[in-house]
């Protein structure tokens, strides 16, 4: 992934082959730098400008923005690294963001659909936005701590610890937002008894809503974070710590970086807008 993840003692061949994965690399941020940074900043100033409820209803979606272009400057630091060597260790600091950040705020996401629909009475308990605050304080926290756990592992070259670490916690939200998604699929097929029919095609719908978010968010993340889960299992059991195995794992999760932006200016009519214009 970096020059602190190659090995010291290589072959020609494959210091042509890091050499070409890097080369692949920049040209993967490049794209993604392209695409994702105007589409998050837009979102951003969506949302900023919008009515202050709106601000309250996407506080999660504009925390996850700003992730984003957190990750777009790693992308950013990641290209200059390659001229100047002194840029490296905030690369591999950034990285956390990368790969704690964004999933956690997609999965805060999907637990708040998870809530809405299956029990709303917690929902609107907690749907204030002084609780919305907190978690994604804690969350930035979370991040920050990850940033340092990653910056010492790789800057440590101790990549068989960063695997196991990368592999745990995306296991462990995928694990989530799979659950999130089942138990509202469970939910969409059951009908409150009592309930009058434009009652439950009011509710029917809204649970569909929150259902079609849950899959949407959840197979982007198997997309983004299920190769990386799987090639740190790889490079666990094989001690291939070469960045040529990481490389399919990380394209799938450069290339997937703008995906959320384009499904909010979908959902909020705005992608249409922009395509007709």
């Amino acid at each position: 992934m970096n020059n602190f993840t190659t090995p010291e003692k290589c072959t020609n061949f494959t210091t042509q082959s890091s050499g070409l994965m890097e080369n692949l690399e920049i040209c993967m941020y490049s794209i993604n730098l392209f695409f994702s940074l105007p589409a998050n900043s837009y979102v951003i100033w969506l949302i900023i400008t919008g009515p202050l409820s709106g601000v309250a209803s996407e506080f999660f979606i504009l925390n996850l923005s700003v992730c984003e272009l957190g990750i777009c400057l790693n992308g950013l630091v990641f290209i200059l690294s390659r001229w100047i060597s002194s840029l490296e260790i905030i690369d591999v600091f950034l990285i956390g963001l990368s790969f704690t950040g964004r999933p956690l705020f997609q999965c805060l996401i999907c637990v708040e659909r998870y809530l809405a629909v299956v029990h709303p009475v917690t929902f609107l308990k907690y749907k204030p936005l002084r609780y919305r605050v907190i978690c994604c304080t804690a969350i930035w926290f979370i991040s920050l701590g990850s940033c340092l756990v990653c910056m010492y592992n790789l800057a440590s070259d101790k990549i068989c610890a960063h695997a196991w670490f990368l592999t745990m916690q995306l296991t462990l939200i995928i694990s989530i937002q799979l659950y999130c998604l089942v138990t509202v699929l469970r939910a969409l097929k059951q009908s409150g008894p009592g309930e009058r029919r434009r009652e439950r095609e009011e509710e029917n719908h809204m649970k569909r809503r929150a259902f079609h978010l849950i899959l949407v968010t959840s197979v982007t993340m198997i997309i983004l974070y299920f190769p990386l889960a799987i090639t740190g299992i790889s490079v666990i059991l094989t001690t291939d710590y070469s960045p040529t195995v990481w490389f399919t794992s990380l394209t799938c999760f450069i290339l997937a970086g703008f995906v959320q932006p384009v499904l909010y200016l979908h959902r909020t009519g705005k992608l249409s807008c922009l395509c007709s214009s």
